[in-house]
């Protein structure tokens, strides 16, 4: 997954004249991740080629094969992918390594204004440097993890009364990371309609990043940084803070007393299959998930309920979610070009939340009737009012894999104190941005 440098020369921006040529009816390949939005973007890009006389291909790839194969596919200047809905942390090594096109002549001319789509969004999946406007994706899913929770065994009397004696409160949704614990735990082992359930089904895989995306579920309601001074990468005090090292112990409490058994190496699909088959009674996932939990037969409608990861110190969920790019290899850019034009229009936003997408436009999100328009869909504004990425610099694969090293030797192989995993991981990213010359 090491992030080659590529010459960029003539790659990060197209000539106004470029932008300008009609583009002629073209095959266009559009590569994501193969889940459930996924396939909501072929039912939506149906009309997309009825207008423009374009056919659309697309290329989805499991997800735990996703980095890798795409991120091979851009390093190598590959002409696979004409559009590219790339990860979050991709856009700094998008920018940098010239795998995408920068937009803001486009965006100029076209009339499509950042303003138009969630700041958090803008900032994550479309800016390089961070926050300067400098463009290479249009905002295309919003992302978060968040929760969902069995409503119906919540709702029992036996069990509300066995949870009252036992903590001296109401069973309810968690207001805190410290109350989720205590939910969880109270679920661990308990045997519900003659079956042994368990509490939660988080993250804990270590191949791609899965563990982290878990764990900084926790690091962030703690108020975790990852700098003192934002783009300095002054980490020491900030990483390993005490309120770094308190939470990451807590994720390895949640992890050891209120887990399924053998959930050693979990991710976003065996969260949803612990859920799914009447396991546990809470799990993490991506929102971008919730549509298809709501609409299970056996554990979704009225028998499940949905909520923002919880505060401790502070609100804050991890980030996930995508950005649309131009990738600069294509010999399809004009036709490519059409297709983000008419993704952005405000009406293809609102049929693209119809259909399962979760869309970051302003004129969907802050319609009166969207948070009533799905179970979870208020939910989801309020985890992206306070979202938090990982790194998005072009090193980022390094960085990951640092971090799910220390995390999981830590939390699932029981090597050292949390403290030690932190220190550790100071020392993995200094020597990763002393590499990139940035210390």
């Amino acid at each position: 997954m090491k992030t080659l440098k590529l010459a960029a020369a003539g790659a990060l921006a197209l000539s106004a004249a470029t932008i300008a040529s009609p583009a002629q009816a073209e095959d266009l390949t559009l590569c994501w991740a193969a889940w459930d939005p996924a396939n909501a973007l072929v039912e939506l890009s149906k009309e997309f080629e009825a207008q423009s006389g374009h056919k659309m291909s697309f290329e989805f790839v499991p997800w735990p094969n996703f980095a890798d194969r795409i991120l091979n596919e851009l390093n190598s200047g590959g002409k696979l992918c004409d559009l590219l809905i790339g990860d979050s942390q991709w856009i700094g090594g998008g920018a940098e390594n010239g795998h995408y096109v920068k937009l803001n002549d486009f965006f100029d001319k076209e009339g499509i204004s950042m303003s138009d789509f969630a700041d958090a969004t803008v900032y994550a999946y479309s800016t390089w440097p961070k926050g300067t406007p400098n463009y290479y994706a249009l905002p295309a899913m919003g992302d978060a993890n968040g929760w969902f929770y069995r409503k119906d065994w919540f709702a029992r009397d036996d069990i509300r009364a066995a949870f009252k004696e036992k903590t001296g409160r109401e069973l309810g949704e968690p207001k805190t990371q410290k109350e989720l614990l205590e939910i969880a735990q109270f679920f661990q082992g308990r045997e519900i309609d003659g079956q042994t359930v368990y509490g939660a089904a988080i993250f804990t895989e270590r191949g791609s990043e899965g563990i982290t995306m878990g764990v900084t579920g926790a690091l962030y309601p703690w108020g975790f940084k990852y700098e003192n001074t934002p783009g300095k990468y002054d980490m020491e005090g900030a990483v390993n803070s005490p309120e770094a090292v308190e939470a990451l112990e807590f994720y390895k409490e949640l992890y050891k007393t209120a887990t399924p058994p053998g959930y050693t190496n979990a991710y976003m699909g065996e969260s949803l299959d612990a859920f799914k088959s009447g396991q546990v009674a809470l799990a993490m996932n991506w929102f971008a998930f919730f549509p298809g939990l709501y609409a299970d037969p056996n554990t979704g409608g009225d028998k499940i309920d949905f909520f923002v990861n919880p505060p401790q110190n502070v609100e804050g969920s991890t980030l996930g979610g995508q950005g649309i790019s131009v990738v600069s290899y294509s010999d399809k850019k004009d036709a490519a070009l059409e297709y983000i034009k008419w993704f952005a229009q405000p009406d293809v936003q609102a049929k693209w939340w119809g259909l399962g997408g979760y869309s970051a436009h302003n004129s969907v999100l802050n319609d009166p009737k969207f948070p009533e328009s799905a179970p979870f869909a208020g939910d989801f504004l309020l985890a992206m009012q306070n979202v938090k990425d990982f790194w998005q610099e072009p090193a980022y694969a390094e960085l990951l894999l640092a971090m799910q090293k220390r995390l999981h030797d830590y939390i699932v192989a029981d090597q050292g104190t949390a403290q030690e995993a932190l220190d550790l991981l100071v020392e993995d990213w200094t020597e990763i941005f002393q590499d990139e010359g940035k210390l």
